[in-house]
C-alpha cells in the first residue's frame, strides 16, 4: 500500500457523503487521445490504454441505472471523446434522457461533425454543450502544453461549432498564471469574440498534481492533504463528489480526478457506490482549496 492509500484511510481523513447523486461522468474514450498533453493529470495519450473505450451498449446500461436513480445531467471526457466510434449516438441515447456535456480537445470537430452535432442537439428537448479545451489564448503559450500546431486546429474546430449554430464553452487550465488573472480572462474573450462567439463562456480549472503534471512541475507535497476539522460541521458538500459519480470501462469511480487510483473506485455499479468516500487523496486537496467543480 502506498502512502497515499494509507492516509486515504487515516482516522484524521474526512469523508464525504453522497448528499445526492445528480451528475454521472463517463470516461467514454478511457485513457485514449490524440494528443499527449503535459499537464494531463491521467496522461492520455495516443497510447494510454489504461482505462478502454466504452462501446454504446455498456453506456447504455449505466444510463438505464441513472435514470432509475434519478440522475439529472450526464458529462463525457476522456482521452478524448470523438475517438469513440460510437460517441454521437451515445450522446443521441443521453440526450433522451437528460443534459449531455462532452470536453474535447476540439482537433476532431471538423464541419460535418459540428452540423451532426447540431442536428442531435436541436432533435433533443435536453441541451447540450460541447467544452473544448485551450491553454493560451496565442499559439505561443498553447502550444508548448498540447503540442506544436494545436492552438490553430483548436480554433479551427471552435469556428466550425459556430458555425453550426454551437455556442462552445472553452476550458482553460491554470498552467501558465497568467490564464487566471483579470487580463488573462480578457484575452481569452477577446480571442473567441474575434471567432464569432457573441456570448462566449470561459471556464478555468487548477492543474491537478498527478499524472503528466507531476513529472511537469512536481508531485504534491506532504502537508497537502485534508484533515478532520478543517470544514465547520465537517460538510463538504461544495466538492463534486458529493454528488457524482464516474464510469469508465472498468466500473464506478468516486470522481472524473481519481480514476488512475486504485482506492477511486467504488464497485461496479452506480448502486456500489452511494456510501461515503474518504479525502484522503492529494487531490481532493486540490478541489478543496481551490473550490474546482467540473460542473459549473
Amino acid at each position: 500500500m502506498d502512502t497515499q492509500t494509507a492516509e486515504s484511510t487515516s482516522p484524521s481523513t474526512p469523508r464525504v457523503a453522497l448528499r445526492s447523486l445528480d451528475t454521472l461522468w463517463f470516461q467514454v474514450a478511457g485513457t485514449l487521445c490524440n494528443l499527449a498533453c503535459n499537464h494531463c493529470f491521467i496522461s492520455c495519450s495516443p497510447t494510454n490504454h489504461t482505462h478502454e473505450t466504452m462501446p454504446l451498449e455498456t453506456v447504455r446500461g449505466y444510463l438505464e441505472e441513472a435514470r432509475a436513480l434519478g440522475i439529472k445531467e450526464y458529462y463525457f471526457t476522456g482521452g478524448e471523446p470523438f475517438l469513440n466510434p460510437d460517441m454521437e449516438a451515445i450522446l443521441e441515447a443521453t440526450l433522451a434522457q437528460g443534459p449531455a456535456t462532452v470536453l474535447t480537445n476540439g482537433l476532431l470537430l471538423d464541419a460535418r461533425r459540428c452540423q451532426r452535432l447540431a442536428v442531435i442537439a436541436e432533435a433533443s428537448a435536453y441541451s447540450l454543450d460541447v467544452r473544448v479545451s485551450l491553454d493560451g489564448y496565442v499559439a505561443a503559450s498553447n502550444d508548448p502544453i498540447r503540442g506544436e500546431g494545436t492552438f490553430e486546429r483548436i480554433l479551427a474546430g471552435i469556428d466550425n461549432l459556430v458555425s453550426a449554430g454551437i455556442n462552445p464553452v472553452v476550458t482553460v487550465t491554470e498552467v501558465h498564471a497568467s490564464n487566471a488573472s483579470v487580463s488573462g480572462h480578457e484575452h481569452f474573450l477577446a480571442l473567441l469574440r474575434a471567432r464569432g462567439v457573441t456570448k462566449p463562456r470561459l471556464k478555468t480549472l487548477p492543474v491537478f498534481q498527478i499524472g503528466a503534471e507531476a513529472e511537469r512541475s512536481g508531485a504534491y507535497q506532504s502537508w497537502q492533504r485534508l484533515q478532520a476539522g478543517e470544514v465547520e460541521e465537517e460538510r463538504w458538500d461544495h466538492l463534486q463528489c458529493s454528488s457524482c459519480r464516474m464510469v469508465t470501462d472498468q466500473g464506478v469511480w468516486v470522481c472524473p480526478i481519481l480514476v488512475n487510483e486504485p482506492e477511486g473506485r467504488m464497485g461496479a455499479s452506480l448502486a456500489d457506490t452511494l456510501d461515503a468516500f474518504p479525502l484522503g487523496h492529494p487531490a481532493c486537496w486540490t478541489c478543496h482549496v481551490h473550490g474546482v467543480s467540473c460542473k459549473t
